[in-house]
Formats: structure tokens, C-alpha cells, sequence
């Protein structure tokens, strides 16, 4: 990787990535926490839940068929995310305004649909202006962090301890206010034009990415990402009602949700120097332990009030020392053509199919271990515990990433078949 920090990028044009990604993360985070608590005020039966809860999976689908094969190639980057938070912002006021599922599911999907493609967006904006991205894009991606952690603050005051549906729906409403604003900004983000080259006789750039997962430490990550998105996304689907559940204000629950992401500031300024001292499997199996650990206390400590907050902490730990070295290993390793097309890919599993696999499964698993008012957490957490062991042991004993090498000669006959793996 990429170890020359004498480089950097002009501190205007840092500042102004930032506050993107601020604002970026700040929409998600607003609502993110507790749809599926609101989904359930709302009365949806858990099929309902499980299918309102999965939109980003049809955001991230249509995303890696839009967004990176065509949108990115037509049009500029900061008028794309304009265009769509626009949309957006409409989309997340109609969806706030109606209690049936049929309403709400078309607004929310179709907010989905046009949010979830400016996420790869963004981070294609930082890495295009970024002079040394493994030093700097830690710093960058930490304005998200700051936005999520702002995101909770509001509804301190807008929800009561024990919130409403009509109360509960102002989530929505901050979300699409925030979206506007993110239109507004994104217009005066630095120019970045659409990727012509890369279009030319290069419609089939997802393809060769999907053939790189060929290579045998490319795919054991594509594998891992998947457990630990699908743990990840369970974590969302499952807290909010289970920190209710064991006591906590209702109003104070994205607060403890967001102690995560404070350490995550921490983590991602940290993340360039971790993965220079510690190597890209490591900092990863790191990040996976994170999840293995917070688990393991929500399902053996439920009393221990003052643990469940301070384990939040590991939160910062999982992002940062996963997912966003997943984003930078991408940007390191992929070759350049097809390196938008492969962050689709990995957003594809990110915000996508793990989300699907835990807004259907872990409701289902809650529903099936849940007898009246009681439900059996211990059971409940221990399986994504159980997930991010797997998870561990893959990448400690099957993942072998280069040490040096990007694959910029990418030679297709070089790739070994799928039996050689």
C-alpha cells in the first residue's frame, strides 16, 4: 500500500470532503437506529418489517447498474449526488406522512433506490481527490462518524421515553431536512467530471471485477464481508427494541448506539498507521473480533447497564478496522478501470445482501425466540457471535491479501479457476 505521507491534499479540499461526508452519513444515521422499532409501532407484520428494512439491498442492486456503469460515466459526480439527494429528501417527507405499508414502502424504497448509489459515490469523489487516500481517507471518512453521532442528538427532544409512532416518525422528517441540505452542498464540492475513459469499450468492467473474485484471497474476503455486513446490519435490526427491552429511555437509545460511532473518530484517524504497523489481515481480524465481543457481553450481561454502554465503544472498532480497510484494500488492489465497478461490488454485500440476509433473518429469529412479552436475547445474540468466529477464522487461516502488489497487470488468464481455490 501506498506509505508516502509526505503527500497531502490541499486543506480546503479535505475540509470540504469531510463536511460530505458528514452530512452523507448524518441522513442514514438519522433514521437508521430505529426503523425497524418504528416499522413495529406502525403495526407491520414481520414479513413487512423484513421487507421495508431491506430497501439499500435494492438501492445497492440497481446501484452497481446504475451508479457506477452508467451514471458515473455521464455525468459529473457533485451534480449526481445533488440531483439524488433532492430526490431523496422528497422521498423520506412522503414516506414520514403515511402509516399504510404500501405507501410507506414505495416512498422508502424509492428513497433507497437514489440514496444508496451516492455512498460508493462519495467515496469515489474522496479517493479521486485525495493525493495519498491510505493516510487521508481515514480523516475524511471520519466526518461520517461525526454525522452519525450528530444524527442522535435531536431526538433527545423529539422523543419522549417511551416514543410513539407520531413522534417516532421525525426520524424521517430530520433525514430528508439533512438530504436537502446534502443537495445543496454537493454543488459546491470539487469538480469531478465522468469517468469517460473508463466507459470506452469498457461496458464490461463489473464483469471483469466479478471475475477477479476468482482469485482466491479476493474471494475469502468477498465471504468475510458478507458475514461480518450481515452481522453488522443485525446489529441495527436488533439493538434499539432490545436496549427497551432491558430498561433504557426510549430517547436516549440512538445515543447509546452512537458511542460507537465516537470511538470510530478515533479509530478511522488512527486506521492509516494501524494498517502500516499491523498489515491488511489483521486490522481486519480486529475488526471482526469487535463485533464477536459486543455481542457475546449484550447476550451474557443484559443487567450490567453500565457495560452495554461502555461496549458500544467496539463499534468504532468494527467499522473502521473492517469496512473501511475493505473500501482502501479496494482502492489498493483492484486494478484502476474496473476499481468503481469493485467498490460496487463490496457495497453490494456492504449495504446489500447483508442487510437482506438480517432484516428478514434476525426478525425472523427474534419472532421465532420470542414467547409473549419474553424473548430469549442470549440465544439471539450468541448466533452473530458465533458468525464473526467464522468470520475470524477465515481470515486468519484461508485470506493471504499481496503484500506490495497492486493487480494493475490484471491478465485474465492469469486468474485460476474456481476449483483451485
Amino acid at each position: 500500500m501506498s506509505t508516502d505521507s509526505a503527500v497531502r491534499t490541499d486543506s480546503v479540499v479535505r475540509n470540504k470532503l469531510f463536511v460530505m461526508m458528514l452530512i452523507e452519513i448524518f441522513i442514514w444515521g438519522a433514521w437508521q437506529p430505529k426503523i425497524f422499532a418504528y416499522m413495529t409501532m406502525l403495526g407491520f407484520e414481520d414479513w413487512q418489517i423484513g421487507l421495508g428494512g431491506s430497501v439499500f439491498a435494492i438501492g445497492a442492486i440497481l446501484g452497481i447498474f446504475f451508479s457506477n456503469q452508467f451514471a458515473d460515466r455521464n455525468f459529473s459526480a457533485e451534480r449526481f449526488l445533488a440531483a439524488s439527494h433532492l430526490i431523496a429528501g422528497i422521498c423520506l417527507f412522503a414516506a414520514s406522512q403515511v402509516t399504510d405499508f404500501g405507501l410507506f414502502f414505495l416512498f422508502f424504497c424509492a428513497y433507497a433506490v437514489v440514496y444508496v448509489p451516492t455512498i460508493s459515490v462519495t467515496n469515489s469523489i474522496a479517493f479521486a481527490h485525495l493525493k495519498n487516500p491510505a493516510n487521508e481517507f481515514g480523516f475524511v471518512r471520519a466526518g461520517g462518524t461525526v454525522g452519525w453521532v450528530m444524527a442522535s442528538w435531536p431526538f433527545i427532544f423529539l422523543l419522549g421515553e417511551d416514543a410513539s409512532a407520531g413522534q417516532t416518525k421525525w426520524i424521517l422528517i430530520v433525514a430528508g431536512i439533512a438530504s436537502l441540505a446534502m443537495a445543496a452542498f454537493s454543488l459546491t464540492l470539487p469538480h469531478t467530471p465522468p469517468n469517460k475513459s473508463a466507459g470506452e469499450g469498457e461496458g464490461l468492467a463489473l464483469f471483469k471485477a466479478l471475475k477477479l473474485l476468482a482469485v482466491p484471497h479476493i474471494m475469502i474476503l468477498y465471504v468475510v464481508t458478507l458475514i461480518d455486513a450481515t452481522i453488522h446490519n443485525g446489529y441495527f435490526v436488533l439493538v434499539d427494541q432490545y436496549l427497551s427491552y432491558i430498561g433504557f429511555p426510549a430517547n436516549w437509545n440512538m445515543v447509546v448506539m452512537s458511542l460507537g460511532q465516537v470511538a470510530e473518530i478515533a479509530a478511522m484517524l488512527i486506521l492509516g498507521a494501524v494498517l502500516k504497523k499491523l498489515g491488511w489481515k489483521v486490522t481486519m481480524i480486529v475488526g471482526v473480533l469487535g463485533h464477536a465481543l459486543r455481542f457475546a457481553c449484550f447476550a451474557f450481561f443484559p443487567d450490567a447497564h453500565w457495560l452495554i454502554i461502555v461496549i458500544q465503544v467496539l463499534h468504532g472498532i468494527c467499522y473502521a478496522f473492517f469496512f473501511a480497510t475493505v473500501y482502501i484494500y479496494v482502492d489498493e488492489v483492484f486494478p484502476p478501470d474496473i476499481r468503481s465497478s469493485a467498490q460496487g461490488l463490496f457495497n453490494l454485500l456492504i449495504l446489500g445482501i447483508g442487510l437482506l440476509i438480517a432484516s428478514f433473518g434476525f426478525v425472523k429469529i427474534r419472532s421465532l425466540l420470542t414467547d409473549g412479552d419474553i424473548v430469549d436475547y442470549q440465544t439471539l445474540f450468541l448466533i452473530p457471535t458465533g458468525m464473526a468466529v467464522v468470520g475470524m477464522l477465515l481470515l486468519a487461516f484461508v485470506f493471504n491479501p499481496p503484500k506490495e502488489h497492486r493487480t494493475e497487470d490484471f491478465d485474465e488468464s492469469a486468474i485460476p479457476e474456481p476449483a483451485e481455490m
